[in-house]
């Protein structure tokens, strides 16, 4: 087994040492009932504090059993909120720095970083024996998150991707009307949402700015290939850019495909094809901007048929606003999903709606109601217990307490996302003046990790590295 060459000395000879685990002794005898000792509260470090992060690790402290530790980020201005509500906790800029020096005064990570470098760093965590809580998507590529899932069994952490609707009701609630056949068999999925909500289908701009005081652009660019920096890409308008994100499959795939995936045991695609946004530079001319992810896209996946199906499932994505037709049982005046976003299970006997997250599920019509016996239990809290469960999990180790999304789970639903992008950036590809990925479907070697019948799209499966950020390791 090869380890990730995180390119600063000693990190390496730290993480083998370290890579044996941990363990946290209870110390009841310190206080009466209700008292949490020190050693029962999970040492967390939070990489990425700014935004989603500094929620996230919010999150964690407010389960009351987390303390945040460590902070890292590689911008002053995104952390500083974070830093004043936790002024204990010390502050670095260099993941890999903080892992090299505190490892041993660390539990757990929180990983909140662009895409393009939560599988390095994950990964690094991991083979220091911590517990790993990273957002969705879980990575960049395809070949990442086969990565991580093999490691979460290898280093026998505790793992849970950041999609909270994993732990609401209304994936429970809808697995139970399907399990007890209110609808069918299901066989057609949609799923849809109004992102993006950033530019997309442009340009790359070709003025350069300078690089403000509080950010460190070489930590920030990481795994990505190295570019000047420019306006408007950091915080948030890099998940436009496939060199850093994953587009709106990315952003809102895992909220929204996590409902089929669990009703319906889905894992790994067996086939793919992408119809996309077409942009024009002028009259009948064309554009082309390979770095940009499209404004829209129309994307159909096949998976074979699971031990809850009664044959194979055509799953629809629709983004930038498509939405899939209303079916005949709505009411012209009520809403279809949420307005922006949503979820159509159709089966042979009846239809499910849902929103983001799963939420507001409702049998078609929406006169239809039923009732049937609670079969899974609810995580208390829901989507904001997510964070809790993951806390708590870690405290009692390894395989002792279920989590909504581990990366056992969220590994293949993440890998489906990514190879719905392979047949996007497919579609999208010019060669020679023309588009021979367009009207194909893609066939998927699950085994090899590769498409069969257009090669060209092999290299988004697992891309190049930026010298000194690569990630070696053999599954």
């Amino acid at each position: 087994m090869k380890e990730t060459n995180n390119s600063r000395r000693d990190f390496i000879k730290s993480a083998a040492l370290a890579a044996a685990g941990f363990m946290i002794v209870p110390r009841h005898v310190l206080g009466g009932a209700g008292f949490t000792a020190p050693s029962d509260k999970l040492m967390i470090a939070g990489i990425g504090v700014g935004g989603k992060g500094q929620s996230d690790i919010a999150s964690f402290y407010n389960s009351g059993k987390a303390e945040i530790a460590f902070l890292c980020d590689v911008d002053d201005r995104r952390a500083a909120n974070s830093v004043k509500a936790f002024p204990k906790a010390k502050y670095y800029k260099d993941y890999r720095e903080m892992l090299d020096k505190e490892h041993k005064h660390i539990d757990a990570v929180s990983i909140s970083t662009p895409d393009h470098n939560h599988a390095i760093q994950s990964l690094a965590a991991m083979q220091l024996g911590k517990h790993v809580y990273v957002q969705k998507p879980l990575t960049h590529d395809v070949w990442e998150a086969r990565v991580l899932t093999d490691a979460a069994k290898k280093y026998k952490v505790v793992t849970q991707m950041g999609n909270q609707g994993a732990s609401n009701d209304g994936p429970r609630e809808i697995k139970e009307w399907f399990e007890a056949g209110l609808i069918g068999d299901v066989h057609t999925v949609y799923c849809w949402t109004d992102r993006p909500v950033w530019p997309s289908g442009i340009p790359w701009p070709t003025q350069t700015a300078q690089v403000p005081k509080e950010l460190d652009w070489d930590l920030w660019l990481g795994t990505a290939p190295q570019k000047d920096y420019i306006e408007k890409l950091v915080p948030f308008n890099w998940r436009g850019w496939w060199d850093y994100g994953t587009g709106a499959l990315g952003d809102m795939g895992c909220h929204l495909l996590e409902v089929p995936f669990s009703t319906l045991g889905l894992k790994y695609i067996q086939d793919v094809q992408a119809t996309v946004g077409t942009v024009y530079a002028d009259e009948f001319k064309r554009a082309y901007y390979p770095e940009s992810c499209p404004p829209s896209s129309h994307v159909t996946m096949t998976f074979p048929k699971t031990p809850k199906t009664q044959g194979p499932v055509t799953l629809h994505w629709m983004d930038g606003g498509i939405q899939p037709t209303r079916p005949d049982e709505l009411g012209p005046n009520e809403i279809f999903g949420d307005g922006g976003n949503g979820i159509l299970l159709i089966g042979t006997k009846g239809k499910i709606l849902a929103d983001t997250y799963g939420d507001n599920a409702r049998l078609l019509p929406t006169s239809r109601k039923e009732t049937v016996t609670q079969k899974y239990a609810r995580v208390p809290g829901k989507a904001g217990g997510h964070y809790a469960q993951w806390v708590e999990a870690a405290i009692a180790g390894y395989g002792k307490k279920e989590v909504s999304a581990p990366f056992e789970i969220s590994g293949p639903l993440t890998e489906a996302l990514l190879m719905a992008n392979l047949a996007i950036r497919g579609a999208d590809l010019r060669i020679d003046g023309n588009y021979p990925g367009r009207n194909l479907k893609l066939l998927w070697d699950n085994e090899q990790m590769k498409v069969t019948n257009f090669d060209i799209v092999n290299q988004f499966v697992k891309r190049q590295y930026r010298q000194g950020w690569d990630i070696n390791y053999t599954i």
